[in-house]
């Protein structure tokens, strides 16, 4: 297991900005050049509820390393299941690990997914890069389609396997943008999709976490019988705000996650 964070996150970070060209573009708008430090808020991860690669194998990698759990959150339309976890140092990104709750789905989802996953062993997942491995088997873009049809989490998490799902940008410390509105506006202006999904920015001052994110770039995959262009990871945005503690809020709203996760919708 991991002992240094900063490792780990530099590994996550590099795996995911290999299939997101756009992730240095928005570094480059955001101002990164002048010397404007761009943070991270967070990033997410996704599975299947499936042994041995379960919500709680991937949380063991961050619990190794000082991590706590915080709240969890349920996706009902979605059939998801996710936690956050959070570390006493400020510096240290949040954690959003999801899993597919595969006994939800159809049958033929299920054999599918277990095929996937059957090969993988429990030392494996224990490797410190389990998390940014990518995939484990071989998929057909037929497979890919099907699963499509019935959940998009599924069939990205088929395509693209272990890595960050999403990187989130801290507005907080960002120095010439204020809201959410002000990033989505730049984005737009600079030719990036915003993820429209209950409107443009989801959450609110109230709910203590305001969050937007691009749409996904599509890149090409292998798939075991041709390539395809897919969509492959997207940046989030996330401003939050003081508790009456004057602390800031942690956690994550799970109404504004239900539309973050449709930032890698296909469209198809």
């Amino acid at each position: 297991m991991h002992t240094d964070r900063n490792a780990l996150f530099e590994n996550l970070w590099q795996n995911y900005k290999n299939v997101t060209p756009s992730a240095a573009q928005i570094h480059r708008i955001l101002g990164a050049e002048e010397g404007q430090a761009i943070i991270n808020d967070h990033i997410a991860l996704r599975t299947f509820n499936l042994q041995p690669v379960g919500l709680e194998a991937l949380a063991e990698h961050f619990l190794a390393l000082g991590y706590r759990e915080g709240g969890e959150y349920h996706f009902k339309g979605k059939k998801l299941y996710a936690r956050h976890y959070e570390h006493a140092d400020p510096e240290a990104p949040r954690v959003f690990i999801s899993e597919l709750l595969t006994e939800q789905c159809s049958p033929e989802l299920q054999v599918v997914v277990k095929k996937l996953v059957q090969g993988i062993t429990n030392q494996q997942v224990a490797e410190d890069s389990f998390l940014y491995s990518g995939r484990h088997w071989d998929l057909d873009y037929d497979t890919y389609r099907k699963l499509l049809e019935e959940s998009e989490y599924a069939a990205w998490l088929a395509a693209w396997g272990y890595r960050a799902n999403h990187f989130t940008v801290s507005v907080n410390q960002l120095h010439n943008f204020e809201t959410v509105a002000d990033i989505n506006q730049l984005l737009t202006n600079n030719g990036f999709t915003v993820n429209a999904s209950g409107g443009e920015v989801k959450g609110s001052p109230e709910d203590l976490l305001e969050q937007s994110s691009t749409m996904a770039d599509r890149v090409p995959v292998q798939f075991s019988d041709r390539k395809m262009t897919i969509p492959s990871c997207f940046y989030e945005f996330a401003l939050r705000y003081p508790k009456p503690d004057g602390s800031l809020y942690n956690g994550f709203v799970a109404a504004s996650a239900d539309k973050i996760f449709e930032s890698t919708n296909s469209g198809m």
